[in-house]
């Protein structure tokens, strides 16, 4: 119960002490966000990318920081319940005229969390839901979006001046010529519909770093209609800025940020304005997402846990071990009305997969400090994770104890009566359909004459997808490992996105070869490799016995991906990588890119 008078001292010096180890973390992470500006103007690639995983790392060491001070100057562990009854309080009027207040308090349960016992960690000690209203907050400095008036006539003038209010140093190529281009697009959207006297560009004050491009993120908005839109700034090989295409609509914004790519570096002083903004653009897209995809993943796992508690009271299903082939290395599960799949490290695995828990989480670690290009999914990882046991099928549970004992734990963790299931370590991705159901599902339509078409054409868009993907994970630098069609997903936009990670490796640490020729009979019948395999050692052409037994499967990777049974297509991108090449996987497709003879960019 809170106290009805603040009257300890102590208890504002913690709150203070706990706002001013917030401010600290998020100045720091504005500073390089901030800094990815001159990074790409000056084409600091290897920098930028650098960077961006650096930067995932800033919130633990800041929460680390916070909790060292409180208990050398506070003795805050140590500190009676009422104090901390008290330290909420405070630090709720600390954030009154804060502007990242959802963010400070995330922070705060971060550090309280790691001081108080697990029995503490209820509404009157964390915050369960936010206490500070994010509504109607406005920076002190830039707005968060500018709007452009424009008329028809003068549309190609306004988006040169939007685009000269970045402040690029550097120059465009041809400013004008990409502003008439950009001008005649939004034109051709609007081209059978009248000029509403509101027709306006909202455009966000921050463009949006990722890799070697920038995006000015915004919307056109005519009458009652709102329409998204984003432009790539990119280099030509001149080092001149261009505009490469322009972006449309609300799948194309959802492409952009994918929860299969890496996350923007944009400057916030105000980041829930931002995600306000972009909601409005995305409205299907999860705040959880959102706040992803700008970098700040703790505040991301924040709302998407209560989002997820929020489900478990307005639902009634129950979770089961997820359908689809049986991993070896994870145990995975899902609850059928919630769109995303919880994954469990097993305690043991067998003997083909040499690898250790350590090992696996480190691979998880590193897809998310690297580049995903979209195609390698996201993961959030959750440690003591607490789930109502009524809502888990028995069949589960069983499940849980035969392979990863080691990661439960049931009881009445809470001493509310409520007994729970609590797995020590969980990932969590989207869900998506396994490739191998995916193409299950053509067969077995291609079995009827009047869907044979359908079928045909989603087999070969699925193929042709799962050879794509491969390529845009190799252009990154990584090598899958494991390539069966089981451990790649089908998304709702259609696109085909690699999510088993423990066998991933970079593409630069593999050895490619080639099979070398059996030297007598006994060789070419024998069941065995004749030749030695290093442990590194990858023999692309023994791809096709394990990928290609279906013929219509074999005919569309054969006409599309066949270089991928081919040692010398790894190797030369191997070379080209070590040779310090940073090849483009870029968002949108390569009809929606404008004509530009200049550009240096590869798909």
């Amino acid at each position: 119960m809170f106290p009805q008078r603040l009257d300890s001292p102590l208890a504002y010096d913690i709150a203070k002490a706990m706002r001013d180890g917030f401010d600290r973390h998020y100045r720091l992470f504005r500073a390089e966000s901030a800094r990815a500006k001159h990074r790409f103007e000056t084409a600091d690639w290897s920098g930028q990318q650098r960077a961006q995983r650096e930067r995932i790392e800033f919130y633990d060491l800041r929460v680390s920081e916070a909790v060292a001070r409180l208990e050398k100057e506070f003795r805050a562990g140590e500190q009676p319940m009422d104090v901390w009854h008290q330290v909420k309080l405070h630090f709720i009027g600390l954030l009154v005229d804060h502007h990242q207040p959802e963010l400070a308090e995330t922070f705060f349960n971060s550090v309280t969390t790691k001081i108080l016992h697990r029995a503490y960690f209820q509404n009157d000690f964390i915050f369960v839901r936010p206490a500070i209203s994010t509504e109607y907050l406005e920076p002190r400095g830039a707005p968060t979006y500018r709007a452009y008036y424009p008329e028809p006539h003068t549309l190609a003038a306004t988006v040169r001046q939007m685009l000269e209010d970045y402040a690029l140093l550097g120059r465009f190529a041809d400013i004008q010529r990409d502003a008439e281009r950009v001008a005649a697009a939004i034109l051709g959207r609007f081209h059978q519909v009248k000029l509403r006297a509101n027709f306006q560009l909202q455009v966000l004050s921050g463009l949006f770093y990722r890799n070697k491009g920038a995006y000015v993120v915004g919307k056109i908005i005519n009458g009652f209609i709102e329409l998204p839109l984003a432009l790539p700034v990119l280099h030509d090989s001149a080092g001149r800025f261009y505009i490469d295409a322009a972006l449309f609509g609300e799948e194309d914004l959802q492409m952009l940020f994918s929860f299969a790519r890496a996350y923007f570096m944009v400057d916030m002083e105000v980041p829930s304005a931002y995600v306000q903004f972009l909601r409005s653009l995305m409205p299907r897209k999860p705040r959880a997402e959102i706040y992803n995809a700008l970098g700040l993943a703790k505040q991301g796992k924040t709302l998407f846990y209560r989002d997820f508690l929020y489900h478990l009271n307005y639902s009634t299903d129950k979770f089961r071990i997820a359908p689809g082939i049986k991993g070896m290395v994870m145990l995975v599960f899902d609850l059928p009305s919630f769109p995303y799949v919880f994954k469990v490290i097993k305690d043991f695995f067998p003997p083909q997969k040499d690898t250790t828990r350590e090992q696996v989480k480190s691979k998880y670690l590193l897809v998310k400090q690297h580049d995903r290009v979209g195609r390698m999914a996201d993961t959030l990882e959750y440690s003591k994770v607490g789930f109502p046991m009524d809502r888990f099928e028995p069949e589960l549970i069983e499940e849980i104890r035969k392979f990863a004992p080691s990661q439960l734990e049931i009881g009445d963790r809470d001493g509310n009566g409520e007994m729970e299931v609590v797995l020590k370590h969980v990932y969590i991705e989207r869900r998506m359909i396994p490739l191998n159901i995916y193409l299950q599902e053509a067969f077995d339509q291609l079995e009827h004459p009047e869907h044979a078409q359908r079928a045909g054409k989603q087999l070969e868009h699925a193929v042709v997808e799962y050879g794509n993907a491969i390529k845009d994970m190799v252009a990154a630098n990584i090598f899958p490992g494991d390539m069966l069609w089981k451990n790649f997903g089908v998304t709702r936009g259609g696109k085909v996105v690699f999510y088993d990670y423990d066998e991933i490796e970079y593409l630069t640490e593999c050895n490619f070869r080639r099979v070398p020729p059996p030297r007598n009979e006994e060789d070419e019948m024998s069941g065995e490799p004749w030749y030695s395999v290093g442990p590194k050692d990858v023999f692309p052409e023994t791809f096709g016995p394990f990928l290609l037994g279906n013929e219509a499967v074999r005919k569309a990777f054969m006409a599309h991906h066949a270089d991928l049974l081919d040692a010398s297509f790894w190797q030369s991108h191997k070379q080209r990588i070590q040779a310090g090449q940073m090849l483009d996987v870029f968002p949108y497709d390569e009809s929606q890119r404008f004509r530009h003879d200049g550009r240096e960019t590869y798909f």
